[in-house]
């Protein structure tokens, strides 16, 4: 196992912990390197980073951004050591957030549509920032409300494409999202490459246009990586020039998937992304 973490959420977007307690988590979990990665915004990185200092663990900033891409398939662009208030990538980061409360509305009443009211209030009460409501607050206020056993019930019967909780959205553009982390200083990397079920020349698409756009990484160990995945993506990491990044991609204690703080090592032939990040790492000890 590698101590690293550089994917994992708060609750400044859809984790469940505040910053600095998901920070804590992970250095009790024995992390030297982590980099929180809430979902369109940056938020939490301060008392991420000051917790970070704290618990003698090394930081970097991040963020999630989201992305439609091909005109259709949605995907995640993670930014490592990225400037937090570089106006391009605040700005773009904004434009997304202003979407969210339009499309909540609109899953509401598709679920109020199937009997189930009050979706939108129940989700809001979930959020610590309004702004970044999102599936994640329906599927808790959906399990809080016994309608499903758990939070991943709820994606499989609601919240997936092609099931009736559903709405379809526009997110970034691939280009303006690479373009606003890479003009922030940091690192852009296809975040968890194994859920987007594309097949190989649909990946082969997606990784060309990345690197048109200037994408450098991709995450090769993450929460929801098979061995399988990770000696795949290794593969095509090493094969497109691209580094490898790990990341957990923890929401909260007990929704699935790893825990926060500690990955699945890299494969051998990978080039790891901190490894190329080190002037942009926030140290909590002297080199």
């Amino acid at each position: 196992m590698a101590t690293i973490d550089l994917h994992f959420h708060s609750n400044a977007s859809d984790g469940a912990l505040p910053p600095a307690e998901v920070v804590t988590r992970a250095a009790g979990r024995g992390a030297t390197l982590v980099a929180l990665t809430d979902h369109d915004c940056t938020r939490g990185l301060a008392d991420a980073r000051a917790a970070a200092s704290g618990c003698g663990v090394d930081f970097l900033n991040g963020v999630e951004v989201s992305v439609t891409w091909s005109g259709k398939h949605t995907i995640h662009i993670v930014g490592l050591g990225i400037d937090p208030d570089h106006p391009a990538l605040s700005a773009g980061l904004k434009s997304i957030r202003d979407g969210r409360t339009g499309r909540a509305k609109a899953m509401s009443d598709a679920l109020a549509a199937l009997g189930i009211d009050g979706a939108f209030d129940g989700a809001m009460a979930l959020c610590d920032n309004t702004e970044m409501i999102g599936r994640t607050h329906f599927a808790r206020f959906l399990v809080n409300a016994g309608h499903v056993k758990d939070v991943k019930s709820v994606f499989r019967k609601f919240l997936t494409p092609g099931k009736p909780g559903y709405v379809p959205h526009i997110w970034a553009g691939l280009a303006d999202a690479v373009g606003w982390i890479r003009a922030a200083g940091g690192m852009a990397v296809i975040a968890h490459p194994g859920r987007y079920d594309f097949g190989r020349t649909l990946t082969e698409r997606l990784i060309l246009d990345f690197k048109d756009a200037g994408g450098e990484g991709i995450e090769v160990a993450s929460g929801s990586h098979s061995l399988d995945d990770r000696h795949k993506y290794a593969l095509i990491a090493r094969q497109y020039g691209l580094f490898s990044s790990a990341g957990s991609d923890f929401h909260a204690p007990g929704e699935g998937g790893r825990d926060v703080g500690m990955t699945e090592d890299l494969p051998p032939i990978c080039r790891p992304a901190w490894e190329a990040l080190q002037e942009r790492v926030v140290r909590a000890r002297p080199l």
